[in-house]
């Protein structure tokens, strides 16, 4: 059964959602809500990756993060932080937080692997070729998806070397990261490459710029949030059929309808 985890980003610039939940009441209500929806993990994080972004000092991503965990952890939520600092993984995971997602799979903090490995937390381990500020300039591939999976499985094996074991290791191809549009399709299409390294995978395509750009080429409407909600729900729709463990999205509601109209017809 696929899972289905909401986003909470208690950021100030975050691209589609930024400074709405950076107030501790309205990240905890909104998290609430989207568990309410059906999600089955939630994904708190504390600086934004979105393409551009600058990095956040880790004192003031645990300001805001860590009540946001405690608060929806004492509420028996099963938690997730969005790091890619070993310090507030560690942090998070005294907080409640059960998985520690790092979309730099351990390369931007070379602390991270050994926080998590001490905290018991599970690992989603991101397919990265660099900082947000930059990472377009690495978006350089032959065929994606065989490359992105043959990464992850160097991500794993320094994971594996770190003491984590691998049925605490989820893996996420990066939708979005260091990737042309093209790219994450291509990724996509071939996510039997992905799902073939045997770890539980999760998918990330919610709201993201090659969706917005698929989308502003039919018609004449205006890509808003809630047509790319829909497209994010037809994905995620369509992930399932290639055996994704969980996909990740800010309308949780969307995606769990999609999701189960998906499950109907496959039967």
């Amino acid at each position: 059964m696929t899972g289905i985890w909401g986003i909470v980003n208690v950021t100030t610039d975050s691209f589609s959602d930024g400074g709405r939940y950076i107030d501790r009441d309205h990240a905890i209500a909104h998290g609430l809500m989207l568990h309410a929806a059906g999600a089955t993990v939630l994904d708190i994080g504390g600086e934004s990756t979105r393409p551009g972004s600058e990095r956040v000092d880790p004192a003031i991503e645990l300001q805001r993060v860590l009540p946001v965990i405690e608060a929806l952890a004492e509420r028996g939520v099963a938690v997730s932080v969005d790091t890619l600092n070993a310090s507030t993984a560690a942090a998070a995971v005294r907080a409640g937080a059960r998985i520690v997602n790092d979309v730099s799979g351990g390369l931007a903090d070379p602390d991270m692997r050994a926080a998590v490995a001490e905290s018991g937390a599970d690992f989603a381990i991101g397919h990265w070729r660099g900082p947000s500020s930059d990472m377009y300039a690495r978006a350089e591939y032959r065929r994606a998806s065989r490359e992105v999976a043959a990464e992850l499985r160097e991500r794993i094996g320094e994971a594996a070397q770190a003491g984590i074991a691998p049925a605490r290791i989820i893996v996420d191809p990066g939708i979005g990261f260091a990737k042309t549009g093209d790219q994450n399709w291509d990724v996509l299409r071939g996510l039997a490459d992905v799902t073939a390294l045997g770890y539980r995978v999760l998918i990330g395509t919610s709201r993201k710029r090659f969706l917005s750009a698929q989308l502003a080429t039919v018609g004449d409407v205006e890509v808003s949030e809630d047509r790319l909600d829909l497209a994010t729900a037809v994905t995620s729709a369509l992930a399932v059929r290639h055996d994704v463990w969980a996909v990740r999205v800010h309308d949780v509601g969307a995606a769990r309808d999609a999701i189960a109209i998906a499950r109907a017809w496959e039967g």
